[in-house]
């Protein structure tokens, strides 16, 4: 309730841990700073919304989530509805691979992006139940490829409008550009602007994604024990 409604919650990546707890602040995780947290707990699954990756035009500003590089160094299976639509789709696909991180669709070889079930680009591997991921998880153990993380995409079920979606995410790249938002600030203020310009379906959205994440990852979580 707190991260919610106060006005001073700092967006804090894993590199901001240290900062924050010995200035005994408050702040809300991104999914770089949480699996970082999960696994100094010992959870081994955890739900997010989407995942954050290559930013438009990091070939010049060199804008990559740190999600991505903490993933590659932790063992942790991460559901999400892969990536915010936002960001450069193909160029995160490419990074993913690159750094090893594992990927699976959940029913689909379709990967979701955030409020769209289909960001245009395929998955090449699908898995149909819990049990089938968590055969995956031991598998990954018993062949050594557990350094890096997994990544559950699991599609939202009812997607926002994608006409609707794409005028609004050209009109968010727009307003950022003209106001100068860079860096870690371009997520929340896109996010915010989806938000006020589709009248509320993007967070009616958003919160689908978050409920129908969790009860997979729940579901992996018994699976796996």
């Amino acid at each position: 309730m707190a991260i919610a409604n106060r006005d001073d919650i700092s967006k804090a990546s894993s590199r901001d841990l240290a900062v924050l707890v010995a200035s005994k602040k408050s702040a809300a995780t991104t999914v770089a700073a949480t699996a970082h947290l999960a696994a100094l707990a010992g959870i081994k699954v955890f739900a997010t919304g989407g995942l954050g990756g290559v930013h438009r035009g990091a070939n010049e500003s060199f804008d990559e989530s740190a999600d991505l590089t903490a993933l590659s160094n932790l063992d942790i299976t991460v559901v999400c509805a892969g990536v915010k639509s936002i960001l450069d789709v193909g160029a995160t696909l490419e990074r993913l691979e690159t750094l090893a991180i594992g990927l699976v669709g959940y029913k689909t070889t379709a990967f979701p992006g955030f409020y769209l079930t289909d960001s245009g680009f395929t998955i090449e591997h699908q898995v149909n139940s819990a049990a089938e991921i968590a055969a995956v998880i031991k598998a990954r153990a018993s062949v050594g490829t557990n350094h890096a993380a997994l990544l559950v995409a699991n599609p939202v079920v009812k997607e926002m409008n994608r006409a609707k979606h794409d005028q609004i995410l050209a009109g968010g790249l727009a307003a950022a550009n003209s106001n100068g938002v860079t860096g870690k600030a371009v997520t929340p203020f896109l996010l915010e602007y989806f938000h006020t310009t589709s009248e509320g379906e993007s967070l009616s959205v958003n919160i689908e994604i978050i409920k129908s994440n969790s009860a997979l990852a729940a579901d992996i979580a018994v699976a796996s024990n």
